[in-house]
């Protein structure tokens, strides 16, 4: 009978926020079964237990991840991904920038941990408002903006996707959809480079329809928030975030739309807003540069103005901070 005794080192991801995105992300990562997970919250037996209750899921379901849970970051040391997930949602009576305020102060003081742990990592921002909170993770974990990255574009497109398969009858595989632009009402669905098993999307559905999808996708949040009562969408932002930890950790240049810190592209400066990138092992490999009508980039440039108000909100908060201190 031979024992194992050593194994190749597999790629660390940690997972800070050990809610409900958190926890499928783990869960999701898991089932991959070529990384380890170290989720990380600061709510003390929360993550812990999450972590034990997931690998004893590994018998059942077949895989050998090892999972941790911690209240610190002593045990992040060495990531190759980080996902930060935490942050409060909005509350009846809180206003915007109260919730900026509390999420900035979050993300920054995660930001500066999980680099101080793991310099070489590449961060993966899910916190909301999500492109504002990238721009606090770019700033203060001092990292280049190809390791800072926002999800939102992976979810957007999959549930542009999902409406478009149930529109029309058919499988999601077949399915391609980009989304780009800040992840909320104004995102900015694309529907000519849409396709079914190819075709363009225009040319299967009417131009009613089509708009009536691209609404449901700019709402979709909402929607499932509006049916949960309380909570908000997890599954799909878990296995969203999943779908960028593989394209980076197995280095598959995929073309994702994801958030990412532009300079120029798009005739954008300065901002963090989705579109069309290559994802491989140094994060960001590229920005595709799409050949947009008039009315989709000004459409594009309206949603990164959006972005840029927050940007600028939260400027005023810090200075207001400044002042105050």
């Amino acid at each position: 009978m031979s024992v194992r005794t050593s194994q190749a080192a597999r790629p660390k991801v940690t997972v800070v926020g050990a809610g409900m995105v958190g926890g499928a992300v783990a869960t999701y990562l898991a089932l991959r079964d070529y990384a380890d997970i170290v989720l990380v919250d600061i709510v003390e037996g929360l993550p812990q237990g999450k972590a034990l209750d997931l690998m004893q899921a590994g018998p059942v379901l077949g895989f050998d991840t090892h999972i941790a849970g911690s209240n610190g970051y002593e045990e992040t040391a060495g990531s190759d991904v980080v996902v930060i997930t935490s942050g409060i949602a909005r509350k009846p009576g809180m206003s915007r920038d109260d919730l900026l305020r509390t999420n900035m102060g979050i993300v920054r003081s995660v930001a500066q941990q999980v680099v101080r742990e793991s310099p070489e990592a590449i961060l993966i921002v899910v916190s909301n408002p999500l492109d504002a909170m990238c721009h606090v993770a770019l700033q203060a974990s001092g990292l280049p903006r190809e390791r800072v990255i926002g999800m939102a574009g992976v979810l957007d497109s999959a549930r542009f996707r999902t409406f478009i398969a149930l529109e029309m009858g058919v499988s999601v595989e077949d399915v391609t959809a980009f989304v780009l632009g800040g992840h909320g009402d104004t995102m900015v669905p694309l529907a000519r480079f849409s396709t079914v098993a190819g075709v363009p999307l225009p040319e299967l559905l009417p131009a009613d329809r089509i708009e009536a999808l691209e609404k449901r996708t700019a709402s979709g949040g909402a929607e499932i928030v509006g049916l949960l009562k309380s909570g908000s969408a997890y599954q799909a932002p878990g296995a969203s975030v999943v779908a960028m930890v593989d394209a980076i950790l197995l280095d598959k240049n995929r073309v994702l739309p994801c958030s990412v810190y532009l300079q120029g592209e798009y005739g954008i400066q300065g901002l963090y807003v989705g579109v069309p990138v290559k994802l491989g092992r140094a994060g960001l490999e590229q920005i595709l540069e799409l050949e947009l009508r008039d009315d989709e980039r000004a459409a594009l440039h309206q949603s990164a103005d959006a972005v840029r108000d927050l940007v600028e909100a939260m400027r005023r908060i810090d200075a207001d901070g400044a002042k105050s201190s």
